[in-house]
Parts: structure tokens; sequence; C-alpha cells
């Protein structure tokens, strides 16, 4: 049984807080693009996120599923898949392919673009970030292809300054634009999809019912800030200030899988953006997440997904290089 008090100390009362943790962004690309009517651009699906802020003027967005948008200035698009989409002055406007489109290098992966013809004009901030490790969250699982907050948030204060400050930082072109364009897009993408969680009020069961509820959620938590550590319904019980019966049955119930699949599932989740983008090896990942011996976690992860781990870890160094050319800009 876990000590109550010890973990009372190394645990947030705010559970989503824990999972959004695991939202940051790696490295990703940022630009300023300037267009004037007619334009249009075709965007292949990605491996990263792509973000799209309207800095001024007025855009359309074919968004997967839901067909021709349009956008105004202060408004938001985030496509947390990497869906293919297209942008356009117009609704069914004609679209060129991205490669097509003319870019210029401004700084450490920053760019500006410049297209289009003679008429009105649309300043876009666009950006294709990825989120660091552990690669899947059940936020991003859950998540629509596309989320979109309009008019900067007329919830959130803070996020059209956040915004304005993505802008000037690609239109200035000052040193460090990028690192600094990082920062902004963390924050300003953990608080849209924050804003998109708390829109979710009708969810009475699952993932996002069951971060919320203050008792599942801190075990929740737990086994996503210490995935290695050795849980037991019992311990898991004890954070949640539950008996084991009642802790078991309420899981269950709200998540939708008994508290020891969805632990073993979400360490598997992590063991996977280890081994194919952190290049930990199969000994070292089984170490950190509490199996006795590499052989007992090589089978359990195959059990999993399908693949012996080592395969994974191959994929990943071979897959690498090719995925970040795929998302450039």
């Amino acid at each position: 049984m876990l000590d109550r008090s010890s973990d009372e100390k190394a645990l947030s009362p705010d559970a989503l807080s824990e999972v959004l943790q695991d939202l940051r962004l790696s490295e990703g690309t940022y630009g300023r693009c300037e267009l004037t009517r007619p334009w249009g651009i075709d965007l292949p699906p990605v491996a990263q996120a792509r973000f799209h802020f309207v800095v001024s003027g007025v855009c359309w967005l074919r968004a997967p599923k839901r067909g021709w948008l349009e956008l105004h200035a202060g408004d938001v698009a985030l496509l947390p898949h990497g869906t293919g989409h297209a942008i356009a002055d117009r609704a069914r406007g004609r679209v060129k392919p991205l490669e097509e489109m003319p870019l210029e290098e401004i700084g450490d992966r920053t760019y500006e673009m410049r297209a289009g013809g003679a008429g009105a004009r649309t300043v876009l901030v666009c950006c294709s970030v990825g989120f660091a490790q552990p690669a899947v969250n059940p936020l991003l699982e859950l998540m629509p292809p596309l989320l979109l907050v309009r008019g900067g948030g007329a919830e959130d204060a803070v996020l059209p300054v956040l915004l304005d400050a993505m802008a000037d930082e690609v239109l200035r072109r000052r040193v460090g634009a990028a690192t600094v364009m990082t920062r902004l897009a963390d924050v300003v993408i953990t608080r849209v999809v924050r804003a998109w969680v708390e829109s979710r009020t009708e969810d009475t069961e699952g993932w996002l019912a069951a971060i919320r509820d203050p008792q599942i959620g801190r075990a929740l938590a737990a086994i996503h800030r210490r995935p290695g550590e050795p849980w037991s319904v019992e311990s898991l019980a004890d954070v949640a200030r539950m008996s084991r019966s009642i802790f078991s049955e309420r899981f269950a119930s709200v998540v939708g899988v008994p508290p020891a699949r969805y632990l073993a599932r979400w360490r598997m989740h992590v063991a996977s953006g280890w081994l194919r983008d952190d290049r930990v090896t199969v000994a070292e990942a089984a170490l950190r997440l509490g199996y006795d011996s590499e052989a007992a976690f090589s089978r359990a992860f195959k059990r999993f997904s399908g693949v012996p781990p080592s395969a994974l870890r191959r994929q990943g160094r071979d897959e690498g290089p090719r995925a970040a050319r795929a998302a450039d800009p």
C-alpha cells in the first residue's frame, strides 16, 4: 500500500494538468504567409500537428468531414493529427500542392511565403509541430481532426496576446525566433486543447469523464506521471482514496477498461515513443517500466502491438529522417 501523505505531495490536485504535461511540443517549423487573391494551398497529411492562425484578412479551410469553413482574423485552426486539408481565398477555390509554393527561409526553422495575385490580402501564421514523448496521449486519440477557436477565444483573454506575439516573432525575423515560437506554440496549443476539453461537458463516460472525476482522475494522473511504478489495484485505489472494490468497479465503468488493462496499455504507449523516437534500448525501456527482465517486457509489448519492440526501434531509426523531411515546412 502506498503512503498516502507522500503521494499527496507528489500529485497535483488537477489531474488534467498532469496529462497536459504530456502534450509538450518538440521542434517544428513556423512561417508567416502573406497571400493575395487568388490563392490556394493543398497541404498533405503529415506526422506532425498543423496549426493556422489568421492574423488579418479572410480565408477558407477545407476541413476533414466538414467541408469548407470560413476563417476570419483572430481565428485559430488546429489539426492535431496532421490530417490533410486545404486553405484558399474562397470556398472550393483552386489549390496548388504545398511543395509548389514559394518559400523563403528567414531563420532557423522559420520561413516566409508570399504568393497569389493582386487581390485582397490575408496574413497567416502557420506551424507544423510535433508532440514530445510520450507520443501517444489519450487526449490526442480523442481529439477530432480539427479544433477551431473563433476570434482568439472569447473565453480566454490571454490567447489573443499569445497569438499576436507569435505573429510578431515571425514578422520581425529576430535571432532565436524559432525557440520563442516553440515556447509560444506550446502554451497556445495547450490552451486550445484545454478549451476543447472544457467544452465537452456532455461526456459522462470515457477518458474525458474519468480525468474530470476527482478520485478516478487522481489515479489516472498517477499512472501517467509514474508509469514504471509497481502499481496494483490496491495502490491505485489508495491514491483515489477509495476501497479496492469500489475503485475497480467505478474505474472500469467510467474509463471502459479495468485499471490493470489501462495501466498495461499506457506503459506500452510510453514505451513505443521511447523506442521509436528517443532511441531508448529495449533493455532500458524494460527497466524504466519496472519489468523484471527484457524478455518479459518484449513478450508484453508484442502482445499489445503485434510486433517485437526491437522491430519498432529499427523502424524509428529508418523513418526518422523521412518523417522530418515530410513535415517541412
